[in-house]
This record gives C-alpha cells, structure tokens and sequence, in this order.
C-alpha cells in the first residue's frame, strides 16, 4: 500500500482551521504575531488554542510558527513566548533562526524543531546540519529542484522532508527580500512585506554615453516586472508523491477560508486518487477545481530547473480565473442551510458547492432569493455585514444532502 505524505494547511483563522479539517488536511500550520512571518495576522493566541484542540479531537496535527529572525533585545522577551507555547501545546515549531533553535532546545526539548523554508535549505549537507542540531524536518527551499530532491532523499532518509506544493511565489531567493524595508520601512522578514513586487512599475532604459532616457514598453497601467505567477505542483503530483516527501505544504496563512478549504479539496481528493490507483492517476480534473481559485497563473517554478519567463505575468497582477468565492456555510437543519456571502449574489446566478471527499459537482440555480435576515424575497444581495440567504434543501441535489454542513464551500461565476 502506498504510504501518503502529509497534506499540511495553512490556517490565519479560527475559520480556516475548521476548514482545513473538514476538507482532509493531515496537519495545520499557523503563526502569531511576533512570532514569525506573519506580523498581521489575524488570529489570536486563544483561536489558535481552539483550533489546536480542534485539529487534536480530529487526530490531525498543528504546527506553530516560530520563524522570525531575532535580534538580541528580542530574546529578552522569549520567557512570555514559552509561556504561550506551554498553553499553546502544538505539535511541532517551524524555527528559521539558529538562535531560536537552539532557545527551543533548552526551554522547549520535548517539542519537535521543523526547520522553515526561510532557512534556504538546498543541499543534503544543509539537512544533515539542521538534523545534527536536533531538527526532526527540514522545509526544503523553493528553489530545489526535484531531481535534486530525489538526491536529497536519497542521502537523507531518517529525517522528515516537507515541499512547498502551492501557494504564492516570491521572486527573492526563498523570500530574503530586502524591498519592502528599503522602500516603505516594513520588513519583510519579520511578516511585514509590503509585497513590492505585486506594485505596477514605470522602467526607463538610461543610454550613458547620450544620456538619452528611453521608457520599456509597457500599458497604461506600467509593468508587472517582479510578478511571480503562484506555485501549483498538481500537474506533477504523481512524481512529487512517488519521490517520498514526508509532508506537502500549501502557502497561504494570510488567505481566505476560501481559498484553504479550495486547495486543500483538491490535492485530499487527488493524493488519495492517486493511492488508489498509481498507475491511472490523471491530473486533470483536480487541476480544473485549483482554477476556480483567483490565482495569478498557475507554475510549476523550479520542478525542472531555473525558471524561464513563463514563470511570471508581467501584464498584470489581477486574477486569471473567471470565478470566485460565493459564500460558506454557517447553518444547517434538516429543512435547510444558511450560507453567508463573500461576493454579490443575484437571483439565477449559478453556485456550485464544493463538497467534501469527492469530485462530485453539486450545482443549483436559485430563481429567487431567501434574505436570512428577514426572510424576504429579494432579487440580489450584496456581501458583507454577515449578509447570508436562504436555501431549502428541497432545491439542492438529491443524495447530497448530507454534504451540506457547516463549513461547506460555494463559488460563481464573476
């Protein structure tokens, strides 16, 4: 029997964790802020406890974030994070920084040291090093490709190795940037980036010898010169599967529900397809459930080698897709279920439901519209203030019904 990799989430929310759970993933990341890269994130140590006792009731695992860079006034302030991480519990730290390393070992020794992608490891050597000072995984760089992954696993079979599978792409070296802090003054290793390389720019190619100043061509808007499409391995994921990584990482802790859920659905069902039946495994339609998701394009970066032009959009950072988000869950009874709006829905709009487990489509095309509120016929609502509709279970699929729980997922049509 073919033995899986960790599918391993992201969650910033409370939501997110209920999501990532009820879609399959294996294990859960998540950060606070002074923690690690995530200097805004949303969540606060008591939803991160929740949700780390939620993952634990589902037998799944929770990872927490510890990955800033610190400098030496900030170790003066470590006695209030072992607090948290003693209330906290989670089953493993993602540390970046040598010294926290070894911080960890002396105050925390019964939790497992992940070593993070930050830590720019592309060699056997690198793993081997993290191994000697107590690491039990290693996040290998972006930038590994995966033959050189294959030698890695080769020569490093006693130590867990975690990839990146999906998520955005950052066009510095595994994220050292140094934009953000020259240019606005928020640094971006220490979860403050102000994604610099998403900003439209004017380029001026300068002759020295005439001094003639001449603009690149570019649209009304400028040029999208540093805008890397998102990482999505799923075209590969017969051979990512077959070359033993111990997890698969999907970036994303400032994402929406949405977007968690969505990801996490797609590789759950194409990772167990794939156990079912190796040799058929066909890529294709998990493929089409990741282009739902707004996505910048989709590459495949450094699976085979230095990435080329294509590995980039250089017209625009807007998204590819034709769809988005329509709303999720929040209520469900016997007689129906309540799902609340992420974008505008008008009546004769067609939502279709993400459900969990199975590829199966389950669509409906509501004629009219049940405010939640009032519950009031209406012919469009707009999202936001928790603005939610009404939907009989009479009008959804048969046999489904089932499916239909909190948490669930639904996208349109722009």
């Amino acid at each position: 029997m073919i033995k899986l990799p960790e599918l391993l989430a992201p969650a910033g929310t409370l939501d997110a964790f209920k999501t990532a759970i009820l879609y399959g993933a294996d294990a859960i990341y998540a950060g606070l802020p002074g923690f690690s890269m995530r200097a805004r994130a949303k969540i606060t140590t008591d939803e991160v406890k929740a949700g780390i006792e939620l993952a634990h009731n589902a037998e799944k695992k929770v990872y927490l974030a510890f990955n800033l860079f610190a400098h030496d006034f900030e170790y003066e302030n470590l006695g209030r994070v072992s607090e948290t991480i003693n209330y906290l519990r989670p089953d493993a730290l993602i540390v970046s920084d040598p010294g926290i390393v070894m911080w960890v070992r002396e105050n925390h020794p019964d939790i497992p040291i992940h070593i993070s992608t930050q830590a720019n490891i592309c060699s056997a050597r690198s793993v081997k090093f993290w191994q000697a000072a107590g690491a039990k995984l290693c996040v290998l760089a972006r930038e590994v490709t995966h033959n050189e992954f294959k030698s890695i696993r080769a020569a490093c079979p006693d130590v867990g190795l975690e990839i990146f599978v999906h998520g955005a792409m950052c066009m510095s070296y595994s994220g050292r940037c140094l934009l953000s802090n020259f240019i606005t003054g928020r640094p971006a290793n220490r979860g403050a980036c102000a994604q610099l390389c998403r900003w439209k720019y004017d380029v001026i190619l300068r002759e020295h010898d005439s001094g003639v100043e001449m603009p690149i061509e570019e649209d009304e808007r400028g040029a999208y010169i540093m805008n890397s499409k998102d990482l999505c391995l799923m075209p590969r994921l017969g051979e990512v599967i077959s070359a033993a990584p111990d997890s698969l990482k999907i970036e994303g802790r400032n994402r929406s529900e949405y977007y968690v859920g969505s990801v996490v659905h797609a590789y759950r069902c194409a990772m167990d397809a794939y156990a079912a039946d190796p040799a058929g495994f066909d890529p294709a339609p998990f493929m089409n459930a990741l282009n739902v998701l707004e996505t910048r394009g989709y590459t495949t970066a450094f699976f085979d080698g230095p990435v080329g032009p294509d590995a980039h959009d250089y017209d625009t950072t807007r998204s590819t897709s034709e769809y988005h988000a329509a709303g999720v869950i929040t209520n469900a009874t016997d007689d129906e279920i309540t799902l609340e709006l992420r974008n505008e829905i008008k009546a004769g709009d067609e939502i279709t439901f993400i459900l969990p487990g199975t590829m199966d489509k389950a669509t409906i095309k509501p004629a009219r519209l049940i405010n939640a509120a009032n519950r009031t016929e209406v012919q469009k609502m707009a999202a936001g203030q928790h603005n939610s509709i009404i939907i009989p279970r009479e009008w959804l699929p048969d046999g489904l019904g089932v499916k239909f729980v909190p948490y669930v997922l639904a996208y349109k049509h722009k």
